[in-house]
This record gives C-alpha cells, structure tokens and sequence, in this order.
C-alpha cells in the first residue's frame, strides 16, 4: 500500500506537470493572438482568468482560504504589505511571461526558467531545511552543465534572465512564510493586480475596437483566460503537496515544453545550444527514475526520503 505521504506527494507530481502542459499550451496559443501588444495580452490574461480562478476556488471549497487572508490583512499589521509585495512579485513574472516572446527576450526568459529551479533547490535547504536526496543532487548537478552552457552562448545575464531565476523563487518563499501558499493566496494576488491589468486593455484597446465586427479575437482572448486560469489553479494546488526542493525541481517540466512548443511553431535548436537542452533532460531523466524509485520502495514499505517534508 502507498502511504498517504507517498499518495499526497505523487498527485502534487500529477497536479504541476498538468500545470507545466497548459503553461506550454498556452504559449503557443498566444501566436493566435498576434495583432495584440505583449502588455494588453497580460491585460487579458488577468481580466479573464480572476473571474474563472474565482469559480474554481468556490466549486474546490477553498474560498475559506480567502476569507482567513481577508481576516489576517486587517489583524496582522503588515499582512497588507506582505500581500502586495506577493501580488507585485507574480504580476511581474506573469506579464514577463506575455511580454518576452513578442519583444525578442523568449531566450532570456528561457535561460531564467532554467535557472530557477537552480535557485529555488538553494532556497528550500536554506530556509527551510528540505532533504536532497543524491539523485536529487545529481539532477541539479546536469541542470547546472546546462545553465553554464547556456550562458557561455548567452554571453551576459540580461534582467529577464534574473527577474525570472531570482523572482520567483523569492514569490515561493514568500508565500511559504507568509502561510498563504493555497489557492486562496493565489486568488488574492491575481486579484490585487486586476488595477494594473485594466490599465493595460485600456491603454492597448485592440480587443474591445474589434469586438463589434465579428472578429474571432475576442473569443480568442477569452480562451487564453480559461487556459491561464486553469493552469495556475493546478500549479497552486500541487504546491502545499509538494516540498520547496522537489517543487523546484519540477518546474524543469515547463521549459522543456515551452521548447517543444517552440519547435512545433517552426522554430529551431541552435547546434550550440543542444548541450543545454540535453543536460536539462537528463536532469528530469533523473527526478523521473527517482520517482520510480520511490514508489517501489513505498509498495514494500519504506518511505521515501524525497518526502520527508511536505508543504503546508
């Protein structure tokens, strides 16, 4: 039998590599949306997927995580600010998201994607004393090769390559210490940036002077909120099942699709950069074996080591 540890952390497993696919998907689905600017396609992404990320915590039953954050910002007295710096951290990483692609960073962006499970396997040992196991060790070892050459080619680290690599490692940490890593925690920092996000379909207006002339855009955006929603709903949902190293470690999934994505969309692999992408799969070759490990040890009996602490 699987112990409930095992069983919890295998479907915080299932519930981010889901996550990982819509992220891939929902990258390539932005190409459909190409009269549109990087800026009012995070409009969107915001506008829509708060109101569909708001049915999804009701129908889970987690809308009491909401009203405990609701309750803290007024009884604690710098919860307001820990919620704002939460909101402002993720916003930037979403509109980073939009914005790279269409303005000729995707590479850079690309290279802090890898960076940051890097970053985030140092910030669970050191702040919150998570296991490593060797496998673990050995997987960040091949990501590393990787990162070192993708930098070599890179020849610089730009900001998007460290508003990514460091800022969302430092988004995790927060919302780990600031007891707010659920869904309700999500639903509050997507809906502190809806100001931002309106300011940004304003200012941009491409969907709303096309929406009276039968355009398919219009539908086109609403289908990327219900994707975005879904994929951040899973994402914050594998979190609190899953410890800071081995979450970190699963986020290798995203970049690896976001290549595949790349690839189907016409684009290609740099013969220099082929090292990098082999290593990052070899890292993952790696989590997946331990994996299997794990749950054969788990059906004779022991636990496995990767489990050791769970998120709360």
């Amino acid at each position: 039998m699987h112990s409930p540890a095992t069983a919890n952390a295998a479907l915080g497993v299932l519930l981010n590599v889901l996550a990982s696919v819509l992220f891939a998907v929902m990258y390539a689905y932005t190409h459909l949306l190409e009269p549109l600017a990087g800026d009012e396609i995070y409009g969107w992404r915001i506008l829509l997927t708060v109101p569909c990320l708001t049915l999804m915590v009701l129908a889970s039953g987690h809308w009491h995580e909401v009203r405990r954050l609701v309750r803290r910002v007024f009884a604690e007295r710098w919860f307001w600010a820990v919620r704002l710096l939460s909101a402002a951290l993720l916003g930037v990483q979403l509109w980073l998201f939009m914005w790279a692609p269409i303005n000729g960073y995707g590479l850079d962006v690309s290279l802090g994607y890898f960076l940051m499970p890097l970053t985030m396997v140092i910030v669970g040992r050191l702040a919150f004393n998570d296991n490593i196991s060797r496998l673990q060790l050995l997987a960040c070892a091949l990501a590393a090769l990787g990162i070192i050459n993708q930098i070599a080619i890179a020849k610089a680290i730009t900001w998007p390559v460290l508003a990514v690599g460091l800022g969302y490692p430092l988004y995790f940490w927060l919302r780990r210490v600031s007891d707010s890593n659920n869904m309700g925690g999500l639903w509050f920092d997507m809906s502190l940036s809806l100001p931002v996000s309106l300011f940004f379909v304003l200012k941009g207006g491409v969907v709303l002077s096309v929406a009276a002339s039968g355009s398919s855009l219009p539908w086109l955006v609403a289908g990327l909120g219900a994707i975005s929603a879904s994929a951040l709903a899973l994402q914050a949902l594998s979190g609190p099942r899953l410890n800071l190293t081995l979450f970190g470690l699963l986020i290798y999934v995203e970049p690896i699709l976001l290549v595949l994505a790349a690839i189907l969309l016409g684009e290609s692999i740099a013969p220099a950069q082929w090292p990098t992408y082999i290593a990052i799969w070899l890292a993952v070759l790696v989590l997946v074996v331990e994996g299997g490990l794990s749950l054969n040890s788990s059906r004779r009996g022991y636990s496995p080591s990767r489990c050791s602490r769970e998120g709360g």
